[in-house]
């Protein structure tokens, strides 16, 4: 099961008598700024909920799965998720 932007949206207004267009931009504002200052290395914590980070992967080794050939792999920055105290607890 997928829940998408668009029903997150629905829910949310539904819940707090918000209007679905208002809901829309409050959280398409948080979702452009967690991103920019991810791009920045900022680190985003969300109290009990968890820890947005980038980390540097190494470049590596790799292989073409179609020829077997070893290919190289640049060194690139990831987005990693660590989840807070309620999502850890509330996951089972």
């Amino acid at each position: 099961m997928t829940l998408t932007k668009k029903e997150l949206v629905m829910i949310v207004a539904k819940e707090t008598g918000i209007t679905q267009v208002q809901v829309k931009r409050v959280v398409q504002r948080t979702l452009h700024h967690i991103i920019e200052n991810l791009k920045q290395g900022t680190t985003i914590e969300l109290r009990n909920f968890g820890v947005f980070k980038i980390r540097q992967r190494a470049p590596r080794r790799g292989r073409n799965p179609k020829t077997g050939q070893e290919v190289p792999v640049p060194p690139k920055r990831v987005v990693v998720f660590k989840p807070g105290l309620l999502m850890r607890h509330g996951i089972h």
